[in-house]
Formats: structure tokens, C-alpha cells, sequence
């Protein structure tokens, strides 16, 4: 097969629609892959759509139409030869044209699609046209035509196969992209092709590694073809199989003893192997085509055998039961042809410095990219994709029923190979809005989706993948149809804690013992560098038009208030809010990380809401838009660390928790104390850890310890080699903290600088805001609680030269106490 990819030489030019004449009757170079506002961006013609309110005076792109059009040569069209024009991603309806002939339509931007050119093509120059109209006014126009289904946000996205949050969401834009995506090319080929491999991996209990390989053949249909043979390779290891004239394709099985097992990060190491498939004609040494993947061997399931507290949702890697810590991704960059394989890596990178082992990509998104995967492969992160739909009834009616079962098709296919890949879900809280959201009072009799999450889609993967476990949905009753008992039931499968953000306080957190927590968080600003970089309202608070632009959380700013209140002192400034709500959404998030951990195995796994963002955003992210960490993401890492004590209510007591998510025994002592502010020890206890592998263990306290003689100004400690517990007898808001608790000194160091920080009375979350003094300088830890007397060293890494004694005081060194008032 011979490739010819067609990325450069397209021009764009706007079509229809509220044209602003600056653009109307213009043509501009296109970027392909690309999308029709990054080529305006780059023209000079549009606003850069993330600063300040810019989103709101791009909202005429919604209804515009668009051409793009290139022109480009090509030998002519040989005798038995087969030429394909192939598209692997178009955003999102679309006509494509060779030469002025239609050679079809598109309507889904998830899947591909490739046209037999061999009668269109010409010798010499070639003119192609991919005409772009309205995804908005085609789903509008859907809608008319199959009767209004419920849905979150403004727009009808559950009628056309777009991106989801293309269209706006809590944490998005609303900035709806078009354009050619992803690759095109033109493929020229005989005899026949490799259109699709499914390489479905398992290990047998003897510890044999075994990849079935599924390779879907096309033939030309030029003249009848002869026998084929299909052979793949790996780890030196290497089988054949012969294909039939005419099949449809075929199966070779490759065996490898003893494999190496891949496992999840913080479980042992990620090997990967080399897998080669070449197809050839019979007696040939030319291949007809091949293609390369790697594989690694592991097997992975869920298990949800009823148990005495419900039904359980424990993922089970090479046998092996693992507590899952993670947080839920959505697309990287709204616009999603930024998105490079270096920024994944950088990104999952963070997940993994978080200690997390699963990220979970949400169905309002895209299937991710194979640089996704492989990164995510490499690194030992667990992958749990979800089908893409999200807060939303979906017909069941053409012309979307056949759009999904082509993209869950393709899909599924494309993503076998990786050893990341977990599993499949059915959908985004579409069960629980059919239950609870008022949906079934205004469906009455349509369809609403249902059929796609119990029928098409674990039809697909058990035909295309066998190997992956699929659930309905998230949240999702295992075994239960949502009528039967709730999707959102605790002691069933997956639960999504959001009465916590929308409701309550976040210590309601411990109201529930979910089976496992797929979905929960706390919402906070993004880093002070980020948000001054994108929002310059004069002056800039809460309200602000550009920064209420970029708080998209409905009521948001108010959630963010009552969160706040029962906490933390009221702030006094918008740079002391900006730090509250940001060290608030880091106790909230880790508070309920550490309620779900107490709980392993019963509990089985947390999944934060977010990890990323997508622009710069208010949200409940751990990493913001310009891929800052938030204080949250320091948060995290403790949360989640291998090894964690906390304490937590059982039978109407305090206990100690000692969490060990290590493969080794821990055995050693907890030295507790309860002392003053001022470091005075007031009593003093050993207890004694012995924490099998892999579990969680509760340990009394002596009453001593609980027993404060003055809840203001005592703190209880616990400390071990590995972990340590800090905990106040009140909230902030009540608390005596000495404000001027610190003292700091900073000084140049190779690759930045180096802050000794002193506490002369307890210091709760001391943290360095580094970002305030350079761009990109980012801080190695944040959340530290000293004691009276205790130091602590920060290594600030930046490449600029900075005053040092910026960063030994606010608004860079902060801690809770700061947000006290100074005393007279």
C-alpha cells in the first residue's frame, strides 16, 4: 500500500451563516489537522477565544458554514489498482467532493470515513472540497424530526455525534469547533488491505501469554483474488494463517511462555511487546500491508459478585483485587488538534506523581487518541473509556442508531490492543437522569437510550472484545434494571457523590459508603498566573464579568461561598478568596478521597472530578488549563500516598485508619500526641501497626488524645516513617492560629530557589504560591503542617531570576493561618 498524506496547501473560506465582514468573502490557509477558528486565529481575523469574554463574540461560528479546499496531484489510476480517499476524523457534517462529485456525507465527528476515488481521481491536478455546514442547525433539525429529548446546557448535542462539550458545559466553553481533525490521505493499494486488527490478548494460567489477532480483509474488487496469508509476530514468537479467496478476513493465534505481566503503576512494572501483522498474497514476499502494535500481557476484570453489603465493583488486575485512585479526563484542549503527545505525557505524568493508577475518560469527550493510550500504557495507568454520551436521553431512531453502532465499532476495535484499557461504560449519569432528572415525564413513550447501554453497546464489545468488562453506565446498578433498584444506589456498583458541591458540607462526605466513588469533587479557582494571564477585568473579583465568563458551575460562585463559610475565616481580599477557595477545594477533595480509602475493600475505588482542564477555568480541576497544578493536586498526592492515616468515625467514635497500599506488611509504631499550638505536648500514646498488604486496618485511640482541654488551640499528631496525621479539634473558622506563625528565608539555588520556612506556632497547609513570581515556576510541595518549632525546606524550580524574598512572605507564602486577621 502506498500512502499519501493530504495536510498541506487547504484553504478555508466561510460559506453561510452570521458572517462578520471581516471574514465573509476571505480565504486564509488551513491547518489539516485543524479546525476553523485555530486558522481565523491564525489569520488575524477572530479574537483568541479563551481571553477575557471573547467566547461570547465568537457565538456567530455556532451557525456559520465552512469550505475548505485543496488542490493537490496524482498519478493516474493504474489497471487492478484500488485508490481510497480516507478521512479519520471529520467535525462534524460534512460533504466531501472530488473534482465536483459528491462522494458522500458525514454526520460523525468519532469515526472515520474512507471513498472509493478510483472513477473521480485524475492524472495531474485534483480539486477536493469538504464543505462543513452547522452541527447546531443539523441537530436542531434532527431534533424536529425525531421530537425533543431531555438534555443538560442550551444546545439539543444528544442529535448530532459531536463532541459534547463542543457545546458548551460547567467546566467548558461554548465554542463549537469544525474542521478536518484528524488525518486524510489518499491510500493506493491492489489485491486486497488490512482493514481493521483486533489483537485480543489473554494469559492462561500457566502463565502463557496468548494474542489472538482478528484481521478484517477489503478487497479490491478489481479481478478475483488469490489466497492470502496472515502471519503475526511477537517476542520471537511467530504463526500463520491462511485466508480464504474472498473472506472476509482471518484469525492467527501467537503463543509466548512465560510472559511478563503488565500492571498497574504502584503494582509492579509495565512491559510492553511488539506485535507485527502482515497480510500477503500466497507465494508473495511483498506484503499487501502490516500493521504494528504493542501489547501487553494482563488480565483485568471487574468483580461484582453480590456480597453482604450490596454489590461490589472491585477491579481485578493478573487476580489481583486493587483499591483504584484516580480522577475522571476530559479532552486536554477544547481545541483539540493542540493536543500533542507531549502534553499527554506531561499530563498523565502528573496523574501518576499524584499516585493515581486509573483515569477515567468521561462520555461527553472523545475516544482518546492512540498517543493517549500508549502514554498511558507506558506508564501503568489504568484506562476506563466510556462510550460518548453524557446527561442526556438519546434516540434510538436512524440516523443516530447507526451512527453509534459505527463509531462503537470502530472504536472498540481501534483501542484492543492496549493494556491500559480496563473497560468500557455504557455512559455518563444517563440512567440516573432517567430516574431522577424529570426525564421520564416528558419522554413518555420516545426512546431515550437505553437500548444503546443494555443492547448495541455490550453487544459490540463482546463481539469486537471479549476481554473487557462493560457496564451500563456511570453510576450503574450491576445486575438491575434502573427501575429495579437505583443506578445511584450506595451499596450497589458505582456511585456519583455530588449532594457534596451542589448541597451539603463536604464532610457529608462520610454519610455514605459508596461500593465505588466514580464521580465527586469541589470546585476552585486556577492558579493566580493562569487566571491573570486570561481574565483582565479592572479590578478583578468573584464577579467580574470576564471571570464570571470563566465560571461556567451553575451557581458556582455561591456553592464556592457556603463551602467556604463553615470552614475557613471570610476572606478579606480577592487574592485571600482566590487562596480560600483553593485550599477549600483541597480539603474537600482529599477529605472524601480519604473517607473512601478508610473503607477498601468494601470501598473499592475513588475517581476525583477532574484531573485536567480543557481552557482556563473555575472548575473542579487538579491540574488547570494552562496545565498549572492546583494546591488540590498537592492535596491528592497525600490523599492517595501509598501509605495514609487518617481518621474516621466507626459506631459512634473516632478510630485511627492506617491504609497501606503497598505490597509489604507495615509494621511499625504510631507515635500520637495532643499538644498546643505553642508546642506544648499534652499527651502522649504508641500504638502499635500491624497492616497486612493491600488493606486497611482501624486502631483505637486513647480517650486522652480525643479529650482537648481547649478545642481551640490543640492539634492531634501521629507519625510513622511513612505517613502522618495532623489534625485540629475544630474548624479553621474557630481556631486560635497565631498569623504570624512564620518565618521564611529563601535563597538561589541550581534550577530556581530554596525556601526555609520556621514555624514559631502550628502553621496548617503552608504552601508557596509560586506561580506569582514567574510564569513557570511551580513549587515541589504545597500543604505542609508544622508544628511550633518545625521547619520545612521548598524547592521553587524556575528558570527566571526573581527577588528571593518573594517568596518568603503573602500573597506567596501562604498557610491557613493567613487568612486570620493580623493582630494590633
Amino acid at each position: 500500500m502506498i500512502r499519501h498524506t493530504l495536510h498541506d496547501g487547504w484553504r478555508l473560506s466561510a460559506t453561510s451563516g452570521p458572517v462578520p465582514e471581516n471574514v465573509a468573502g476571505r480565504t486564509v490557509p488551513a491547518q489539516v489537522p485543524g479546525s476553523t477558528h485555530l486558522d481565523l486565529l491564525a489569520a488575524g481575523l477572530i479574537p483568541e477565544p479563551y481571553l477575557d469574554s471573547n467566547e461570547t463574540e465568537l457565538a456567530w461560528m455556532h451557525r456559520a458554514g465552512w469550505r475548505y479546499s485543496l488542490t493537490f496531484e496524482a498519478d493516474a489510476v493504474e489497471d487492478g489498482e484500488r485508490v481510497d480517499l480516507a478521512f479519520d476524523g471529520l467535525d462534524t457534517v460534512a460533504t466531501v467532493e472530488l473534482n465536483g462529485t459528491v462522494l458522500g456525507t458525514t454526520a460523525n465527528m468519532h469515526r472515520g470515513y474512507r471513498f472509493d476515488v478510483r472513477d473521480t481521481l485524475r492524472a495531474g491536478a485534483n480539486e477536493l472540497v469538504v464543505v462543513f455546514r452547522s452541527a447546531l442547525e443539523y441537530a436542531e433539525e434532527v431534533r424536529g424530526e425525531l421530537g425533543e429529548r431531555p438534555h443538560t446546557n442550551t444546545h439539543p448535542y444528544n442529535m448530532v455525534r459531536k463532541m459534547a462539550c463542543s457545546f458548551g458545559w460547567d467546566w467548558g466553553p461554548d465554542l463549537q469547533t469544525a474542521g478536518i481533525w484528524k488525518p486524510v490521505r489518499l491510500e493506493r493499494w491492489r489485491t486486497a488491505r488490512l482493514s481493521q486488527v483486533r489483537p485480543l490478548v489473554t494469559v492462561g494460567e500457566d502463565g502463557t501469554g496468548r494474542v489472538e489477532v482478528h484481521a478484517d480483509v477489503e478487497w479490491s474488487g478489481s479481478a478475483p483474488g488469490p489466497g492470502l496469508v496472515l502471519s503475526a509476530e511477537v517476542a520471537g514468537a511467530r504463526a500463520t494463517a491462511d485466508v480464504a479467496p474472498g473472506a472476509e478476513g482471518g484469525v492467527v493465534v501467537v503463543e509466548v511462555p512465560d510472559a511478563r505481566l503488565w500492571w498497574p503503576v504502584g503494582h509492579g512494572d509495565q512491559p510492553l511487546y511488539d506485535l507485527s501483522v502482515t497480510l500477503t498474497a500466497d507465494g508473495r514476499a511483498e506484503p499487501l500491508g502490516s500493521e504494528d502494535r504493542r501489547v501487553g500481557f494482563r488480565t483485568i476484570t471487574v468483580d461484582t459478585t453480590p456480597d453482604e453489603h450490596g454489590t461490589p465493583f472491585t477491579v481485578v488486575v493478573n487476580g489481583k483485587p486493587i483499591f483504584v485512585k484516580g480522577a475522571n479526563w476530559i479532552p486536554d484542549d477544547h481545541f483539540l488538534t493542540r493536543i500533542t503527545r507531549e502534553r499527554l505525557a506531561r499530563r498523565v505524568d502528573q496523574t501518576v506523581g499524584a499516585h493515581m493508577n486509573m483515569l477515567r475518560v468521561w462520555g461527553g469527550g472523545i475516544y482518546e487518541s492512540e498517543d493517549f493510550y500508549d502514554v498511558c500504557d507506558e506508564r501503568g495507568v489504568l484506562v476506563w473509556q466510556d462510550f460518548l454520551l453524557a446527561c442526556a436521553a438519546y434516540p434510538e431512531e436512524e440516523p443516530l442508531w447507526g451512527e453509534f453502532e459505527a463509531e462503537a465499532r470502530e472504536n472498540v476495535a481501534r483501542l484492543t490492543s492496549h493494556a491500559s484499557l480496563a473497560l468500557w461504560n455504557g455512559g455518563n449519569e444517563n440512567l440516573w437522569g432517567f430516574m431522577d432528572w424529570g426525564w421520564q415525564e416528558r419522554l413518555g413513550d420516545r426512546t431515550w437510550g437505553y437500548g444503546y447501554y443494555t443492547d448495541l453497546f455490550p453487544r459490540v464489545v463482546a463481539e469486537l472484545d471479549p476481554t473487557r468488562f462493560y457496564a451500563d453506565g456511570s453510576p450503574y446498578t450491576p445486575g438491575y434494571a434502573p427501575k429495579e433498584v437505583h443506578p445511584n444506589d450506595e451499596a450497589h456498583g458505582t456511585r456519583h457523590e455530588w449532594t457534596v458541591w451542589n448541597q451539603t458540607d463536604y464532610r457529608a462526605y462520610q454519610d455514605h459508603v459508596p461500593r465505588f466513588c466514580s464521580e465527586f469533587g469541589f470546585q476552585g479557582p486556577p492558579t493566580w498566573a493562569t487566571l491573570t494571564d486570561w481574565v483582565h477585568d479592572e479590578p478583578l473579583t468573584p464577579t467580574s464579568p470576564a471571570f464570571l465568563l470563566h465560571q461556567k458551575a451553575e451557581d458556582g460562585n455561591g456553592k464556592l461561598a457556603r463551602g467556604l463559610s463553615a470552614h475557613l475565616p471570610t476572606p478579606r481580599s480577592f487574592e485571600d478568596w482566590h487562596w480560600a477557595t483553593q485550599l477549600n477545594q483541597a480539603r474537600a477533595v482529599a477529605f472524601g478521597v480519604e473517607h473512601f480509602r478508610s473503607w477498601w475493600p468494601r470501598t473499592a475505588g475513588a475517581l476525583v472530578w477532574q484531573i485536567n482542564d480543557c481552557w482556563p477555568v473555575t472548575s473542579w480541576a487538579a491540574v488547570d488549563g494552562e496545565e498549572r497544578p492546583k494546591p488540590l493536586w498537592y492535596g491528592l498526592r497525600r490523599a492517595y500516598a501509598p501509605r495514609l492515616l487518617t481518621v474516621q468515625p466507626r459506631d459512634g467514635r473516632l478510630v485511627l485508619v492506617a491504609v497501606n497500599d503497598t505490597d509489604e506488611a507495615w509494621s511499625e509504631p504510631v507515635s500520637a500526641q495532643r499538644q498546643t499550638f505553642g508546642g506544648e505536648v499534652l499527651h502522649t500514646a504508641r500504638i502499635e501497626l500491624a497492616v497486612p498488604p493491600r488493606s486497611a486496618a482501624e486502631f483505637d485511640l486513647a480517650r486522652e488524645l480525643l479529650a482537648a482541654g481547649d478545642a481551640k488551640e490543640e492539634v492531634l499528631v501521629a507519625t510513622t516513617r511513612d505517613a502522618r496525621l495532623v489534625r485540629p479539634f475544630r474548624e479553621d473558622v474557630h481556631l486560635s492560629y497565631d498569623p504570624d506563625a512564620l518565618t521564611a528565608v529563601a535563597a538561589p539555588v541550581e534550577g530556581g530557589y530554596r525556601v526555609e520556612v520556621r514555624a514559631s506556632s502550628f502553621a496548617r497547609d503552608v504552601s508557596v504560591l509560586a506561580d506569582r513570581v514567574a510564569p513557570d515556576a511551580e513549587v515541589d510541595d504545597m500543604l505542609v503542617d508544622l508544628l511550633a518549632g518545625e521547619t520545612h525546606s521548598f524547592l521553587v524550580r524556575t528558570d527566571a531570576e526573581v527577588d528571593p524574598t518573594a517568596l518568603t512572605a503573602a500573597p506567596v507564602l501562604r498557610s491557613a493561618n493567613s487568612l486570620r486577621a493580623r493582630r494590633a
